[in-house]
């Protein structure tokens, strides 16, 4: 691990959506966040893939779907992990499913599929070259990765055996390490986080889970905006629709899109003065 990763194994590090159309979901997501993007992969390859930038630092990427997958446009979590063979064996111990066994991508890392005993999918990424996002946590960036599932105590159990996570009330996926990890990159950090009144241990929170109940279980994410009603308003504009309007939750403004292919998602605005509002109905927040 090089001094200037930003995750540690158990820690969310990467996202991105597979399309039917991926240069038009470049179009509309360069148009909604101000992405810049470049097709990695190598001149000549069927495949294409489009890594998403902010000041030239990356946020996401948009690929194209494998062939033979069904057609619905989704987007992925990557969690980071030391050895994605080891993790393969965690997960099928822990009752998961192995959707696609750990493979090479190029010289950028190790990657698996899995699903968790309620079926939702997330990857494992074992890093070389490529490293993960480097700019999170700002706006037109990642935010947060939410597990929606029904399965509260299951999803307790099976990502505390794989990745070591405590679920903490309020619906919050926490990694004891991380708050250390996070104090020595940035000493101080864990007063800043108490000034703002944040929930105990929030300093260590990798994920969030939203409790649903008609719905499949699956991973979204969560990007921070500067400002919610008016993406909602330009991603309607763009052919995308508005799931969730704009409505205050705890801590922030947030609405839910869809994307013009069908692939959702949630923007927030952290507002702090919403921090001691009641959760919004999580059977409306499908993304």
């Amino acid at each position: 691990m090089s001094n200037q990763d930003r995750y540690i194994p158990g820690v969310p590090c990467w996202i991105d959506t597979t399309q039917p159309d991926p240069e038009a979901a470049v179009a509309f997501y360069g148009d909604l966040f101000g992405w810049e993007f470049e097709d990695v992969m190598p001149p000549g390859s069927p495949a294409r893939y489009f890594v998403a930038r902010i000041r030239g630092g990356d946020v996401a990427a948009v690929g194209a779907q494998p062939e033979g997958a069904p057609p619905a446009a989704v987007w992925s979590t990557y969690v980071w992990v030391a050895d994605a063979d080891e993790t393969a064996a965690k997960v099928r111990a822990a009752g998961g499913s192995v959707l696609s066994e750990p493979m090479d991508v190029m010289d950028a890392g190790r990657m698996a599929v899995f699903a968790d005993p309620a079926g939702a999918a997330f990857r494992a990424w074992q890093p070389n070259r490529h490293r993960g996002a480097t700019v999170v946590n700002e706006p037109g960036s990642l935010n947060f990765n939410d597990l929606h599932t029904s399965e509260v105590d299951g999803a307790r159990e099976f990502y505390g055996a794989v990745f070591g996570w405590d679920l903490l009330d309020g619906g919050m996926w926490a990694l004891p390490a991380y708050g250390d990890f996070l104090e020595q990159r940035a000493p101080g950090f864990r007063d800043r986080i108490a000034e703002m009144g944040a929930p105990k241990r929030f300093e260590e929170v990798v994920a969030t889970l939203v409790p649903v109940a008609d719905e499949p279980a699956h991973w979204g994410v969560t990007f921070a905006v500067d400002d919610a009603d008016a993406v909602a308003s330009r991603a309607a504009e763009l052919g995308g629709r508005v799931v969730v309007p704009p409505c205050d939750a705890p801590w922030v403004r947030m609405t839910v899109i869809a994307d013009p292919q069908g692939a959702t998602f949630t923007a927030t605005k952290f507002v702090p003065e919403n921090k001691d509002l009641a959760p919004a109905d999580s059977s409306a927040t499908g993304a």
